[in-house]
């Protein structure tokens, strides 16, 4: 029997990566149509912060603009969909529904305002002031609602 219930949890773990993965890249592709369409509205280039923090944490420099455009992408993405298993833990732990992408949200967003600065990429979002963090807070907003939707979604079936 206890065969059978280990095999049970790793049944329900790899069920919540697959899911966490999969919802992670749906809202990574949702946040990235929310971001383009507000960076078109307000004239604004997109953020090389994605590359920066790869920059800093493994020292790899890319050696120009266009590698610098495709390290900040693979970045953003990877980032983003690496996040969605946390939704998947949320899940594990007995959380779904919107409950749990609150709770999502708080901690992407959370981190956000804490490593970035860490790695010496600038303040907190508040810093720059309320137009700023209510951009930001709407990105990950949408992520998280997004990323929720999907894996509650993949749950359910």
């Amino acid at each position: 029997m206890r065969t059978h219930r280990h095999a049970r949890l790793l049944d329900r773990v790899s069920l919540a990566v697959g899911r966490g993965l999969l919802s992670g890249l749906a809202g990574t592709a949702a946040m990235t149509v929310s971001s383009t369409v507000e960076m078109k509205i307000n004239d604004r280039g997109a953020s090389s912060t994605p590359a920066q923090a790869v920059a800093e944490v493994t020292g790899v420099r890319p050696a120009d603009d266009t590698a610098q455009q495709k390290l900040n992408t693979l970045a953003h993405w990877g980032y983003g969909t690496a996040w969605g298993l946390g939704r998947g833990a949320l899940d594990l732990a007995g959380q779904r529904g919107p409950l749990a992408s609150l709770l999502h949200l708080v901690a992407v967003l959370g981190s956000e305002q804490v490593i970035m600065p860490a790695l010496g990429l600038g303040s907190p979002t508040p810093r720059y002031g309320a137009s700023a963090a209510a951009t930001d807070a709407w990105h990950h907003l949408v992520y998280a609602a997004a990323t929720g939707v999907a894996y509650d979604a993949l749950a359910a079936r």
